[in-house]
């Protein structure tokens, strides 16, 4: 049964504590409505307190509709409701894609609730088929071990832990869970629009994989992701060590040319996440041109990264600021 599927993976990556204050995100769709209707039932085992959050990215008519549909469902359970939302069409500014901007706006205003609330954990409703489309997506793309990790169960983003509590349910296990408990969700027209990738890979690339390739190719990819995370979290740990007291400071050219390529890329890529916030858009192109400022360019060359920064070598470090010349961080 889903729940008992629920608890298992709360216990397995030690989600939830007793006690703990967890803010649901709840978009009306069948994985987050799962995510409440199943969290409610283990609330008085575990414990928790549950608050109820809903963002609406204001890129379709009638979305103000979900968070009325919510906040019914919240009120009828006699928890807390916070509704937020933004113009993800404006905030984005014709740059990035869709997709991007409205994960940014949606992790934002979750955060920050969270934080005011002094929420324990924010829970997603993210599930086995959303992990499956994520590394098949991230292998299209080129990713490295920490893009086929996919989706992590827990994860630690600016100051607060998000939790995934159905990253072991699939898809159609949650949706004979809400027809067997006669729970009618929300259903997101764009989630059939093929102009987004995971919507074309879901829809025609793992029907296909699965009927001429591999019936289980949604729990190979699991395990794909369960082996991969495993592994970067052991080369994350020497990373760690190996890199001592970098934090907020340069890289000694030395020291990295000393390491293991898979290891210096690693301590690179720590260095970038400290100043950025994340590596989400460092590429394998990013990292190959750092390689080759170590290694062969001269002093005073630097290569340029997202977000309006820049690495440069200089004397015996790697220095990482801001194009303006400051470290915004």
């Amino acid at each position: 049964m889903i729940i008992e599927k629920v608890r298992d993976t709360i216990r397995k990556y030690a989600l939830l504590r007793a006690g703990d204050s967890v803010l649901v995100a709840v978009s009306g769709g069948p994985d987050s409505l799962a995510l409440l209707y199943c969290l409610r039932a283990l609330s008085e085992e575990l414990r928790l307190r549950l608050i109820v959050a809903h963002f609406d990215h204001r890129l379709r008519p009638g979305s103000a509709g979900e968070a009325e549909f919510v906040r019914g469902i919240a009120k009828k359970m006699g928890l807390p409701f916070y509704p937020g939302g933004t113009d993800v069409l404006k905030r984005r500014g014709g740059k990035g894609s869709l997709e991007e901007a409205a994960r940014e706006a949606r992790l934002d205003f979750l955060g920050k609730l969270a934080k005011k609330i002094k929420a324990d954990k924010v829970a997603l409703g993210h599930n086995m088929d959303d992990q499956a489309e994520t590394v098949l997506m991230r292998i299209l793309r080129g990713s490295g071990l920490a893009g086929l990790s996919g989706i992590a169960a827990a994860k630690e983003l600016n100051g607060r832990v998000f939790i995934r509590p159905l990253i072991g349910v699939s898809r159609s296990e949650i949706e004979r869970y809400l027809r067997s408990a006669k729970i009618r969700p929300f259903r997101d027209p764009s989630n059939s629009d093929e102009k987004f990738l995971r919507n074309k890979l879901r829809r025609k690339l793992i029907p296909l994989l699965q009927k001429e390739y591999n019936p289980r190719i949604k729990e190979t990819l699991n395990s794909l992701a369960e082996n991969a995370a495993c592994d970067y979290d052991y080369l994350l740990s020497r990373a760690r060590q190996a890199a001592g007291s970098w934090r907020g400071k340069n890289l000694k050219i030395s020291s990295l040319l000393r390491m293991h390529p898979s290891l210096r890329r690693m301590v690179i890529r720590l260095r970038i996440n400290s100043l950025q916030g994340s590596t989400r858009r460092i590429t394998f192109k990013h990292m190959e041109e750092i390689e080759d400022l170590l290694a062969n360019r001269p002093r005073g060359s630097i290569v340029d990264l997202p977000k309006g920064y820049l690495v440069e070598k200089r004397g015996a470090f790697l220095f990482f600021r801001g194009r303006n010349g400051a470290d915004k961080k």
